[in-house]
């Protein structure tokens, strides 16, 4: 199989759409040096890419990624194909700020017509802000799910300088983290997506909807009186199961919680937090309730967010080490 796109390519690419959006007054101020013709040679770069990732990639693929797509789709989710696990790409279900989920037609060996592949934006496209809050007490993952050691300068070093093998590192871990937490949560009877398998830059999980509706979050739906209840009491009981083991989910809300017949499920688990390795625990923990608490006061269900939260953490933390 020919070479496909590296990160160092994808770093190429980052920086010639980043010069896309410079501001143009400066720009304008600046002397061009003679035969420079950016404009041109930033089309050219993307374009080339773009033709690479799909025709390296010589397999069905019915969603028409556009030309910033395909460079980074096709690499990373070359890996599942590879595997026999997926067999056709056949829609975009969100974009996010961290990563967007494509919905895929599965292979026959995993015994379910549709699985959802969820791919970590480039690092140009990424916006997470405040990491730096999450990684605390944190090891450094590899693809593989090993830690790296501390000892391993070349690495820190490189993280150190966001440098573009730094810089993969890192989204590498942030993904790693989320596989393993799905993993563990989904065995500990969590309502998470099925977790089915890992790349350095995608996972494929168990699709929620149908192709043509994927399953709405809550955000989007207005419970029945009958319902808001227990699916608040569901909710809360995820919440404490994860905090038994030792997970909190760092970015709770009802945007990452999927709601399809009458069941929920928990999504988006990059910024997970150890209760007992991050000074910032307990505020997370506490925003998490709250904005639970929040989207189901909307829907008619009493609760003190506060209290709540309190009485989880006291049950659940050893204060006293």
């Amino acid at each position: 199989m020919s070479r496909m796109p590296q990160y160092d390519d994808l770093e190429q690419y980052a920086d010639l759409f980043e010069s896309m959006h410079e501001d143009r007054q400066a720009r304008r101020k600046k002397n061009p040096k003679a035969n420079h013709r950016p404009k041109k040679a930033v089309s050219d770069v993307i374009s080339t890419l773009a033709d690479n990732a799909v025709n390296e990639v010589e397999r069905k693929i019915s969603y028409q990624p556009s030309q910033f797509e395909a460079v980074w789709l096709a690499d990373s989710l070359a890996p599942f194909f590879e595997r026999g696990l997926i067999t056709d790409v056949l829609a975009l279900v969100r974009g996010g700020k961290e990563a967007s989920v494509y919905v895929c037609e599965a292979s026959p060996v995993l015994n379910q017509p549709l699985v959802a592949a969820k791919v970590y934006r480039p690092r140009m496209f990424r916006q997470m802000r405040n990491d730096a809050i999450y990684r605390e007490g944190r090891e450094v993952l590899t693809s593989e799910g090993a830690v790296v050691k501390r000892t391993d300068h070349r690495v820190m070093r490189a993280m150190g300088k966001k440098s573009a093998f730094g810089m993969q590192v890192a989204n590498t871990s942030w993904l790693m983290y989320e596989q393993q937490t799905l993993e563990m949560l989904h065995a500990v009877g969590v309502d998470v997506p099925t977790p089915i398998s890992a790349a350095s830059n995608a996972l494929l999980m168990q699709y929620l909807g149908e192709l043509n509706h994927p399953a709405p979050t809550l955000s989007m739906v207005s419970l029945e009186e009958d319902e808001a209840l227990p699916l608040f009491k569901r909710v809360i009981r995820n919440i404490e199961v994860m905090l038994a083991h030792n997970v909190i989910h760092g970015d709770l809300s009802a945007y990452n919680i999927l709601y399809w017949e009458g069941d929920i499920t928990v999504i988006d688990f990059p910024q997970v937090t150890n209760p007992y390795n991050n000074a910032n625990a307990r505020a997370i923990f506490q925003r998490d309730v709250t904005r639970v608490c929040e989207y189901f006061a909307d829907q008619g269900v009493d609760s003190d967010a506060d209290t709540l939260a309190e009485e989880i953490w006291a049950k659940t933390i050893d204060t006293d080490g």
